[in-house]
């Protein structure tokens, strides 16, 4: 790298960070998925603000009761249920957390699950919102 990189690389990092302040969960596939396995092999990628998601080869239905379970199990109240265009949105709490699992339709047999734990009003938990995952994931496989 040359000193005349140096600018350009900035400049990126820069934009990087102000995606980040809007929210643009494009940029953050783009720039940060990354993969969090466990036994199963299973991977969970995030958004740059901290949201996991995972995709399952499972009819919505299906994984909604398995999130369902999957939270009672972890011991997380459930507060509301609802329906949206493109699938469903759980919400519930965990000691000073507050979850979003977002159960959205991506064809008859395949769901894309999306859960963020925030913890107050500028962090996340990443590591709860990959468990609420890795939790539905062994529910729907019988365990």
């Amino acid at each position: 790298m040359t000193a005349r990189d140096i600018p350009g690389r900035i400049a990126m990092v820069a934009l990087s960070f102000l995606a980040s302040l809007s929210g643009c969960a494009a940029m953050g596939l783009t720039l940060f998925g990354v993969g969090a396995g466990v036994g199963t092999g299973t991977a969970v990628a995030y958004t740059l603000d901290g949201t996991a998601y995972r995709t399952v080869s499972a009819p919505l239905p299906k994984v909604e009761t398995a999130a369902l379970a999957a939270l009672d199990r972890m011991g997380i109240k459930i507060e509301s249920k609802e329906k949206t265009e493109q699938g469903r949105v759980i919400a519930a709490s965990g000691a000073d957390r507050q979850i979003e699992v977002e159960l959205e339709a991506v064809s008859p047999k395949t769901t894309r699950i999306r859960t963020v734990a925030k913890q107050g009003f500028f962090f996340k938990d990443r590591a709860t919102a990959t468990e609420i995952i890795l939790q539905t994931e062994k529910i729907l496989n019988g365990a």
